[in-house]
């Protein structure tokens, strides 16, 4: 069973049109929200301030990983030092960027 070809150039402008009006209503009603979501990205408090908030909480996730994790610290440690800094770089990225 096969289509002709009137019918997939009946779809292909069918979806062009889709397409065409679908990117029209996203710049006609997309700036003003654009213009709403610029001041989030204001200056906030740096990778600096964020370094020092994200190395007392990493610390205090490691604490708790190692709480829990039942081999007691000794037995965790080369998995701990590797996820601190996996933390503390994740952690410092992300408080400077959403504050």
């Amino acid at each position: 069973m096969s289509y002709g070809a009137g019918g997939d150039v009946k779809l292909f402008v069918v979806v062009a049109v889709v397409i065409v009006a679908v990117g029209a209503l996203t710049l006609l009603f997309g700036a003003p929200i654009v213009e709403g979501v610029t001041g989030i990205f204001e200056p906030g408090i740096g990778l600096k301030t964020a370094a020092i908030w994200s190395f007392f909480l990493t610390v205090a996730v490691m604490v708790v990983f190692a709480l829990v994790a039942g081999d007691s610290l000794i037995g965790e440690i080369q998995f701990m030092i590797g996820g601190f800094f996996s933390f503390f770089f994740m952690f410092t990225v992300l408080i400077a960027w959403v504050f």
